[in-house]
């Protein structure tokens, strides 16, 4: 029996990872996040609170090991924060591992972040401008400082290299230098209070799985956000995809088992770029309310607008998806009527076949299949029998349209408000 399960985003974030993540974790013994950092967010409830997770594994909120994984970059300043949240609510944070190969977020990648997007001037992207991408650009130029330099000998050498770099780029665009002494003194210190939760991730989740120990992956943003696969340049700085989770864990495809795509029963985006089926109407202006949908990290109000079968049909391709898992049905059932999007209308001629290129995605015509709606109070119904006819068959058709059985369907933010089928 495969070891080793992964849950994946299949849109553009935001889809309800962390309550799946949290569902599934109950059954597991180790949950790792593998990419991205804390650009991202996963909002659980648990013990009668809302938890926003941002590098920390959600899974240890259901008594899992937490791992942070080597393909993620960490912000130590939000990432002690994270942990004090937890001790102060009584949270075993003695579970957590963090890899000693995953790269370390500094002062001046926040500041090289915010002044990029300075310099795009029209051409933004949205970052949120945590460093994420900095820190990976450093990381791919090897010259970045791993969790391992960082509670080292030679921190305080690479960090003066690394200033003096960076000060020079600043000093350029007439920006304020860092002083190297006011940070080092004050990264010491994090790296100090850190540096026990590090361990070496890849021997380790191996020499467990070998021991019969269950691992689940947690994702973080989502496949149309992947710096390959996704809206290019208006994707993330890593691979939220099933390929990044290998990469970002030491894991091999072998171990893996089940892979579960998470969507909404509509979808949503934050930042820029192309998004086929937004609703930029009163419809769309619902669904934000209805579904609270502001970003964990940002606070941005989301774009919104109706499922988009197409992209998520890539998704599945992309990922190697075994399981779909379907949140805010209850959301969507407040609506009269439903849309859900099931093939791109290009030059006259439609096609059910998505592409991430963002000239042809501009010229795209969304072509819908209607639905009813008016599903009625969801928040205690725990099979699928017991769901109104007309919810059965708007979930049947995501169903049969993508070829994926649906496992999971949420009816409430809580984790047990979950339908498993």
């Amino acid at each position: 029996m495969k070891k080793v399960d992964v849950v994946i985003g299949t849109f553009f974030g935001d889809e309800g990872k962390g309550k799946i993540i949290d569902f599934l974790a109950s059954k597991a013994d180790i949950s790792i996040r593998c990419t991205g950092g804390n650009n991202a967010g996963h909002t659980v409830e648990a013990m009668g609170k809302k938890f926003a997770m941002h590098l920390i594994p959600s899974g240890l909120l259901n008594n899992a090991i937490g791992v942070i994984g080597n393909g993620v970059v960490i912000d130590p300043r939000v990432l002690l924060e994270e942990i004090k949240l937890l001790k102060d609510n009584g949270i075993d944070t003695n579970k957590l591992k963090i890899s000693d190969h995953a790269h370390v977020i500094l002062p001046y990648h926040i500041m090289m972040d915010k002044l990029l997007e300075e310099i795009r001037k029209s051409n933004k992207i949205g970052t949120t401008a945590r460093g994420i991408g900095p820190c990976y650009c450093d990381k791919y130029e090897r010259c970045g400082i791993r969790f391992v330099d960082f509670v080292g000998d030679n921190f305080k050498e690479l960090l003066k290299i690394n200033i003096e770099k960076k000060n020079a780029f600043f000093e350029l665009y007439g920006k304020e230098k860092l002083n190297f002494e006011e940070v080092y003194n004050e990264y010491k210190e994090y790296a100090r209070l850190l540096k026990p939760y590090m361990i070496d991730s890849v021997n380790y989740l191996h020499n467990e799985i070998e021991n019969g120990k269950k691992v689940i992956c947690e994702g973080a943003q989502a496949t149309l956000l992947d710096i390959d696969f996704g809206t290019y340049p208006y994707v993330t700085s890593s691979n939220p995809t099933v390929s990044g989770f290998c990469a970002g864990s030491g894991l091999n495809v072998h171990q893996i088992g089940k892979v579960y795509g998470v969507l909404k029963a509509y979808s949503s985006r934050v930042g820029e770029g192309p998004y086929v089926t937004e609703l930029l109407d009163e419809t769309g202006d619902l669904i934000r309310e209805l579904g609270h949908e502001y970003g964990t990290t940002t606070k941005r109000p989301r774009r919104c607008g109706w499922l988009d079968l197409v992209a998520l049909k890539y998704a599945i391709r992309v990922n190697g998806i075994t399981d779909l898992v379907i949140n805010h049905v209850d959301t969507i059932g407040k609506l009269e009527k439903i849309k859900v999007c099931t093939g791109y209308k290009v030059n006259g001629k439609v096609s059910g076949d998505y592409t991430p290129n963002v000239e042809v995605l501009k010229k795209c015509e969304p072509v819908y299949e209607e639905f009813d709606g008016n599903f009625g109070d969801l928040s205690k119904v725990r099979k699928f029998e017991d769901l109104p006819v007309k919810a059965q068959k708007y979930i049947n058709f995501i169903s049969t349209y993508t070829g994926v059985r649906v496992s999971y369907i949420g009816v409430g933010p809580d984790r047990k408000q979950t339908i498993k089928l």
